[in-house]
């Protein structure tokens, strides 16, 4: 019998070699416990609003009002929606060639793309062009559409940090391009040395590899670290001299737990820099309306900017842009709300910094802010990863994540084999069968030989966490003990 085109031997190689762990085995595995009746507590991935954060009321009210526009026209709609919302429906409303049911530009309803450029302005205090700036179904697009503009075949190479964000290796190999690594340095806070940055780059040469683009999360995402303006500095210098394009993922900017290190954008770092770097660093960057104190994951709203991108090669992103025909439209007016919250003086301004500030919720101990809980959350998880035996955990500087390192016992590697597992995964499919905790292994995102580690979110509740840790710890202790850990922890 002759094989059909969709049948599993007859695919394209590229999709069958893509692999995204956050939504791999393990969470299948969760799927299928939860349909069972087990508690499962989801912290593969960052999605804040399925572990309790409640959504912020100013834009969902103007959402629902540009969603249902007749609402308007109602006489009593003052006494349920306050003016300034109503005043925002409108306004994003008459953007539109439409209302929400209407395409807008490929590259996003220009009125919001020039919000944004304000946002970015503000910011980092330089210009932004609203003519560069795209807005995506959510930041991964974005990404996808740049890495298809830059990949052409398998001789090209984009440098992806290690551990990364699954994203960019299954993108790149969906694209059928070839990732190299940089590796982070865990003992040095996930630390970037461009010494490894070069050496990555000429192992890749050597191989006949062009090495293209570098990306950079910033804040990290598995390893939650926030890159120094020196840091910055290096990595603009080393793409200028290398003739890289720099993609900039800094969807966490909001996420930042800790005080010696704020983020700071990749532009203002170049634009700070001045000539000849500032006007000849390809630059893309983008952001999104799914981290932060918004978590919005749902509604699927991001954008990138363009720094140094020759207008030909603009016009070529919009065309590919313009293949899908329109970014989600009710997502746009997610990104210009964020990119322009209430203003001081507004009827909603009080309520919203409320919310996003003293946000009065069961679900945050003291009723204390979405951030701030976020900052203690990271302390409590880190404090107890630290306190688990044969575990080391750096703290969560920025992002949503803990990345904890576990030395497993030589039985317990031997178990994973003989279970025909990844180590990491044999470790964290037990954490689930046991605890409920559904975790994503680091072999996922990358990791040294011989190096373990897991992620996890730090957004189940406040008042949630000490149980959740507990829970680890008493798994932990046993597994060590089952598989006979009788080694002290060494760093590796």
């Amino acid at each position: 019998m002759s094989l059909k085109a969709l049948d599993y031997e007859t695919l394209n190689e590229n999709v069958k070699n893509c692999q995204y762990a956050v939504r791999g085995e393990l969470y299948l595995r969760a799927s299928e416990l939860q349909k069972e009746g087990k508690k499962i507590i989801f912290t593969n991935v960052g999605n804040p609003h399925a572990l309790g954060q409640k959504p912020l009321t100013f834009p969902r009210q103007v959402v629902a009002l540009c969603q249902a526009p007749f609402l308007l026209d109602n006489p009593n709609v003052g006494m349920i929606f306050p003016a300034d919302a109503i005043a925002r429906a409108k306004h994003y409303l008459s953007l539109t060639s439409g209302g929400l049911g209407a395409y807008s530009d490929s590259r996003g309803l220009p009125g919001v793309r020039k919000e944004v450029a304000e946002f970015i302005q503000r910011r980092d205090g330089y210009p932004s062009d609203p003519e560069l700036i795209f807005l995506t179904d959510g930041a991964s697009k974005g990404v996808m559409q740049i890495l298809n503009c830059i990949i052409r075949d398998q001789k090209d190479g984009i440098l992806v940090p290690v551990p990364q964000y699954p994203l960019y290796s299954a993108t790149i190999s969906l694209l059928g391009g070839t990732l190299v690594p940089y590796y982070l340095e865990e003992t040095d806070n996930w630390g970037l040395d461009v010494n490894n940055l070069r050496q990555s780059v000429a192992q890749a040469r050597s191989q006949g590899i062009t090495v293209r683009a570098m990306v950079i999360i910033n804040p990290g995402n598995p390893t939650g670290q926030c890159l120094s303006e020196a840091n910055l500095r290096e990595i603009l210098k080393f793409c200028c001299d290398e003739r890289l394009v720099l993609l900039g993922d800094e969807v966490y900017q909001q996420n930042i737990y800790q005080d010696e290190r704020p983020f700071i954008s990749s532009k203002k770092v170049l634009m700070d820099m001045g000539e000849p770097l500032s006007k000849e660093v390809q630059l893309i960057s983008f952001h999104t309306v799914s981290k932060g104190y918004w978590g919005e994951c749902g509604q699927r709203g991001g954008y990138f900017e363009m720094t140094n991108i020759p207008p030909r090669t603009v016009e070529e992103i919009y065309k590919v842009a313009s293949i899908a025909l329109s970014p989600n439209v009710s997502a746009q007016i997610f990104m210009g709300l964020m990119v322009s919250p209430p203003k001081p003086g507004d009827i909603s301004y009080d309520q919203f910094v409320r919310e996003r500030i003293k946000i009065s919720q069961k679900r945050y101990f003291n009723s204390k802010g979405i951030l701030e809980s976020l900052r203690r959350r990271a302390r409590i998880m880190t404090d107890g990863f630290n306190s688990c035996k044969n575990l080391v955990c750096n703290f969560t500087e920025g992002a949503m994540y803990s990345f904890p390192q576990i030395k497993l016992p030589p039985k317990a590697i031997q178990a994973a084999k003989q279970a025909g597992k990844v180590p990491d995964v044999f470790y964290c499919l037990k954490l689930l069968e046991a605890t409920g905790i559904s975790t994503v292994p680091g072999s996922g995102f990358g990791q040294k030989e011989g190096v373990f580690h897991l992620r996890t979110t730090i957004l189940p509740a406040e008042e949630e966490m000490p149980e959740i840790m507990e829970s680890f710890k008493k798994f932990n202790d046993e597994f060590m003990f089952q598989y006979g850990d009788n080694f002290g922890y060494s760093r590796m």
